[in-house]
């Protein structure tokens, strides 16, 4: 059954003192409890969809699957909950990945645990370059993979892109660390481990956002907005392309411009 992304609403439409009735298209959001076999991990609010992708992606951008082929099925039970079936003697305990196995920013605790913790799992980044050129157009090309926002204005993308361009995989979500773990979880079906990659994001780039790139090997993040201070520290630690505000072919580079060819 194919999964409902976008659903119509009656919108009153206010302009110059004449309100309007239409019908407007809007994103759809549901919640998706994720389980390890039948113990509960997280329970996020998500898009309908791709929602095997969107597993695989969070299981191994969370450290706690180390290779997609450590994962048999992704079981529906019931109508709002996945459960994560691992091969034969692949041992994991829940209880150190419950939601959220690394500290965040905003926890209280120091950005040099916080980095320091996600160190212990990230994957080091082979060296590459990649062209100015190209990353000053991955935002646009993102941009062409975004059917739901189109028709919604309310969703998230990601896309993984290779240095010469080419799409790997693209997704869409309501959340923005949704949309990176389905095309995560995608990308890692087709190819593993990944190649020296690019994460294209049409959001911020937040010190999850970057965690999720280097913990399963990813070259660097582009996105449309602006980085925080503690992505920039986890981003310039793990050696990975960090940059903001590409639109429109120009882009600000906040670490790793090393990388950076041409």
């Amino acid at each position: 059954m194919t999964p409902i992304r976008s659903r119509e609403v009656q919108v009153t439409r206010h302009r110059d003192n004449h309100p309007e009735r239409f019908v407007d298209s809007v994103a759809v959001e549901d919640p998706l409890e994720i389980r390890l076999d039948d113990t509960p991990l997280a329970v996020t609010m998500r898009t309908p969809g791709d929602d095997e992708d969107l597993v695989l992606g969070f299981l191994l951008s969370e450290a706690i699957l180390l290779a997609p082929d450590e994962l048999e099925t992704v079981e529906l039970v019931g109508q709002s909950a996945v459960a994560a079936r691992l091969r034969d003697k692949v041992e994991v305990e829940p209880s150190r990945f419950q939601r959220n196995m690394f500290v965040s920013s905003s926890c209280g605790v120091c950005g040099k645990a916080s980095i320091e913790s996600v160190k212990i799992f990230a994957r080091p980044v082979r060296d590459f370059t990649v062209p100015r050129s190209l990353v000053a157009i991955l935002t646009s090309r993102l941009r062409k993979h975004q059917p739901t926002f189109d028709a919604t204005g309310g969703l998230h993308g990601a896309g993984l892109f290779d240095l010469k361009g080419e799409l790997i995989a693209a997704r869409e979500d309501v959340g923005r660390h949704n949309a990176v773990d389905k095309a995560i979880g995608a990308a890692a079906r087709q190819i593993w481990p990944l190649p020296p990659c690019l994460l294209t994001v049409s959001g911020r780039q937040s010190f999850e956002i970057v965690q999720k790139a280097g913990v399963v090997g990813i070259g660097g993040v582009v996105g449309v907005s602006a980085p925080s201070s503690l992505a920039i520290e986890l981003a310039d630690t793990l050696r990975l392309l960090l940059v903001g505000f590409s639109r429109e072919e120009s882009f600000n580079v906040y670490a790793g411009e090393a990388h950076l060819a041409g």
